[in-house]
């Protein structure tokens, strides 16, 4: 399964971006509204349209990043936020991203990634992260596709990914996710080891 940039761009032209909401998820907006720091280091990987990080970015998180293998959404988020840094959005395949945080924020970036890449994905994770990082997001806690994304999975086989990178895990069935999300969702917070 090829889930190149060109992939990821023509769903972009054809406007097949059924997973964007078109606004920020409620999770992560009340996620965010606990931050009194401002000053966090955050990424946000396969950020598509991003409304999370146009949401933090005016609300005075000023040291966001965004990270997408294909252009598109990256210049539809310039477009929306046009003081957003030019730097801080990244076009690359985030399997190449050297960097480090102190947040990384999840949402629809793992389900939309190969399957066999997803031990790969926490890995990196664990390594792009500063010491006491976090990973906080959302994961389908359902059975999806099988060949085409999104890819679904569960709790149990997501702590098998996890566990071996994180020394605090918790993911609780997310009890405010966007309606057509409902009963779908994991809200995952993960503390670096």
């Amino acid at each position: 399964m090829n889930l190149s940039e060109n992939f990821w761009a023509k769903k972009y032209e054809t406007d097949k971006t059924g997973w964007d909401l078109g606004e920020i998820s409620p999770p992560l907006k009340a996620y965010f509204a606990q931050f009194s720091n401002k000053a966090f280091k955050i990424l946000i990987p396969g950020a598509g349209n991003s409304y999370e990080a146009e949401y933090l970015f005016n609300n005075g998180f000023k040291n966001v990043y965004v990270v997408d293998i294909a252009k598109q959404p990256l210049e539809n988020l310039k477009k929306r936020v046009p003081n957003f840094p030019e730097n801080q959005l990244i076009h690359a395949n985030f399997f190449d991203l050297e960097d480090t945080f102190d947040l990384i924020i999840e949402q629809t970036f793992f389900c939309a990634i190969n399957p066999d890449l997803r031990r790969k994905y926490a890995s990196k994770m664990h390594n792009l992260l500063n010491k006491n990082g976090k990973l906080v997001g959302l994961l389908f806690n359902a059975k999806l596709n099988e060949d085409h994304p999104p890819f679904g999975g569960s709790k149990d086989e997501y702590l098998k990914y996890f566990h071996f990178y994180f020394k605090e895990i918790n993911m609780e069935t997310c009890y405010n996710s966007f309606q057509n999300r409902q009963g779908l969702e994991l809200f995952v917070q993960l503390k670096k080891a």
